[in-house]
């Protein structure tokens, strides 16, 4: 790995004033952590003064977000798979990116991923942000055919923005691409926080949950990548051990109808929410027994809001668990998530302080820094040309960038943003 980049300066006059940038983002889930990751980097960019837009389909919590927040948004009709509407996507938002001629196209997720890089082919500065890599969502031959399409695309990829150490570490090991650069998903510190027992207490009355409950909280989508069958598999095991445990499993997805035919005593289901605050505070434990990952904003606000919080050990997860803040146990193994979730629902003393950990790794993870580095990155790709791209190493000499107040102009080798241009590992 090279060294850490040096920081840029962010005294007045240290950057040379140039046009604002014009980014256009493109994404096709409209809820969930990609499109709140999404959403608040828009703000963030719009608040330096750039050009922002997004492409997204409409409908869901992202586009109502950049509605009230009046971001710019085209719509751009996407499905979660590729299949026989692919053709029609890339095309519509290879228009739509003509349309605005932005500077850098930022691509989220894989079928942003997929159209926008097939649009493109690397004619615009193009940023790819696998918010979780494609191949880990498939089996067999699927699989082997988006790790095939991964590589080739990597060619019209100007970087690869990885979320977490672990991201970075399974492209180099699957030879995706070479110039990955890691910046880490954040968390609003401010905005989450540990709750006091008012506020628990509170809580725990507006969501109807007793008092004194032993619960522990899974929040997220309801689906096979975040793993709540092996939860509810393993559940009958906690009760046997403390009879009365609740768990509440927040979110909607495929499999929430079987899920709820399974569902043994003690298992409650709750939609999904714009602000999860409430189930954090209620929660004795917060549960993620994802079978992969990119970064885990759930986990992040957890960790923020001081709740002790058991995780399967997987990139993604086990990075942002430090030791003391929660348990990290085998991916799919109902019965050690059941020990470790029975160990803290029995343990009040271990929940706080691993609570109290909990909070204090938190603060790794700013989302400020987040967008600090993300800011800097898209800088980097819209200076550096492709045919530069091919050879030269992070960082370059120097980059500027207009913005409203000089002191934010977006400094480089602050707060962990790692480069990766070594050669990838052999896999």
């Amino acid at each position: 790995m090279v060294p850490a980049p040096p920081a840029f300066p962010t005294q007045s006059g240290a950057c040379t004033p140039v046009r604002p940038l014009t980014v256009l983002h493109a994404a096709q889930p409209t809820d969930a952590g990609v499109a709140r990751y999404v959403a608040a980097a828009t703000l963030d960019q719009l608040a330096r003064g750039w050009e922002v837009v997004v492409a997204c389909p409409s409908g869901g919590q992202l586009a109502a977000e950049l509605s009230a927040a009046e971001v710019p948004r085209l719509h751009w009709p996407a499905t979660r798979c590729p299949g026989v509407d692919t053709i029609g996507e890339t095309q519509r938002l290879g228009l739509l990116i003509s349309q605005v001629d932005p500077d850098v196209v930022h691509l989220h997720s894989a079928k942003a991923g997929l159209a926008g890089r097939l649009a493109v082919r690397g004619a615009r500065p193009t940023i790819f942000q696998p918010h979780g890599w494609s191949w880990l969502a498939a089996r067999g031959p699927t699989a082997r055919g988006a790790l095939a399409w991964e590589r080739l695309a990597a060619r019209w990829t100007r970087l690869l923005v990885c979320v977490g150490d672990g991201e970075a570490a399974q492209a180099r090991h699957r030879r995706v691409g070479t110039r990955h650069v890691v910046v880490r998903n954040g968390v609003d510190l401010a905005a989450f926080t540990p709750a006091d027992l008012q506020t628990r207490t509170a809580a725990r009355g507006r969501l109807g949950i007793g008092r004194d409950v032993p619960l522990a909280v899974c929040l997220g989508r309801v689906t096979r990548q975040k793993g709540q069958d092996v939860l509810v598999r393993g559940w009958p095991e906690v009760r046997e051990h403390c009879p009365t445990a609740q768990l509440c499993i927040v979110g909607d997805g495929d499999l929430l109808p079987t899920l709820r035919g399974l569902a043994p005593p003690g298992v409650r289901f709750a939609p999904p929410c714009p602000d999860p605050r409430p189930w954090y505070a209620a929660a004795d434990v917060v549960v993620l027994p994802s079978r992969w990952e990119g970064l885990s904003l759930t986990l992040l606000e957890a960790l923020a809001s001081g709740c002790s919080v058991v995780v399967t050990d997987i990139p993604g997860l086990a990075e942002a668990v430090v030791p003391g803040a929660g348990a990290r146990v085998p991916v799919g193994d109902a019965r050690a998530l059941a020990q470790a979730l029975t160990r803290r629902l029995t343990n009040a003393g271990l929940r706080a302080a691993e609570g109290h950990a909990a909070a204090l790794a938190a603060r790794a993870f700013d989302v400020h820094r987040t967008h600090e580095q993300l800011a800097a990155v898209t800088v980097h790709a819209w200076r550096l040309p492709d045919s530069r791209a091919q050879q030269q190493s992070w960082p370059p000499a120097e980059t500027a960038i207009a913005s409203r107040s000089p002191d934010r102009c977006p400094p480089y080798g602050v707060g962990g943003l790692v480069p990766m241009t070594e050669d990838p590992a052999p896999g």
